[in-house]
Formats: structure tokens, sequence, C-alpha cells
């Protein structure tokens, strides 16, 4: 490659790279933005505790004790909190 075809591949490439990261600046903050509103929000919220109360009135029908089904749902509520973070990532 002739030093005048390789200047303009890189003139091209940096031209390129400054596309892809504006575009990448506009996008990403509204995406967090999003996703962080999916988990906090209030229907979330709701949703969140209708399983865990739901899930502590089970425990009690099954004759779990009280404190027992107290802590299972607290443990039962944070897997869905870690579910809800956990579920972006792959491996």
């Amino acid at each position: 490659m002739s030093e005048n075809n390789n200047k303009e591949f890189e003139a091209k490439n940096k031209h390129e790279v400054a596309e892809i990261l504006e575009v990448v600046g506009d996008k990403v903050p509204k995406l967090i933005r999003e996703v962080m509103g999916s988990l906090y929000s209030k229907e979330a919220g709701l949703n969140m505790g209708q399983a865990v109360g739901a899930y502590y009135k089970e425990l009690l029908a099954a004759g779990l004790p009280q404190e027992a089904a107290v802590d299972m749902a607290k443990e039962f509520s944070f897997s869905l909190k870690n579910l809800n973070f956990d579920s972006g990532k792959h491996n």
C-alpha cells in the first residue's frame, strides 16, 4: 500500500470511529436511563411487592413459622433483585 493510500485509510478509519463514538454517546445515556427506569419504576416495585407478599402468604399457609417465612421472603426479594441486575450479564 502506498503512503497516500495508507493516509487515506487512516483518515477514513478516524472518521468512522468518530461517527461511532458520536452515536454511542447519544444512545448509551438514553439506554441507561431506560434500564434504570424499568428496574426502579413504580410498576416494578408493585410487582416485586406482590410477588414477595404472595410467597410469604404461601409459606404461612404451608405451616412454616412466621419467623422462618419472613426470612425466606427476604431471601426471595433479594433473589428477585439479583435477577433484575444479572439478567443483562452474559458470560
